[in-house]
């Protein structure tokens, strides 16, 4: 394990900029302190892979520059169904968990730090 392992929990699209803004914040003030960070993505925040407009294209190449910074992104599959969304149309910078709820729980469970903006 990190020395700091966080999930970041996000289910409200609006939440969006606040939740990646809190992410960055933790990454910029830990400095070179190992970490693991997850953002799980469930509910109806998984409609920022939906919405076609200037402000989602912001927040979907943040999340893309995070994940380069070794942010997972994992998004909730049923979610996607209950919001009509097709896995294959996501961006490849994330990973499709069964459960959003089971992944929080799994990664609580193995030490991770629960963050709910």
């Amino acid at each position: 394990m990190y020395a700091l392992n966080v999930v970041f929990h996000i289910d409200e699209i609006k939440k969006w900029a606040l939740v990646l803004g809190n992410v960055k914040n933790f990454i910029k003030d830990i400095g070179k302190t190992p970490y693991a960070i997850e953002i799980v993505v469930n509910a109806a925040a998984v409609m920022v892979f939906a919405v076609e407009n200037e402000a989602m294209e912001v927040l979907l190449q943040e999340m893309e520059t995070l994940n380069g910074q070794r942010v997972k992104i994992s998004v909730c599959r049923n979610a996607l169904k209950a919001n009509g969304l097709e896995e294959e149309k996501l961006p490849g910078f994330v990973d499709i968990v069964s459960a959003g709820i089971t992944r929080l729980v799994i990664l609580q469970n193995e030490g991770y730090s629960y963050i709910k903006p």
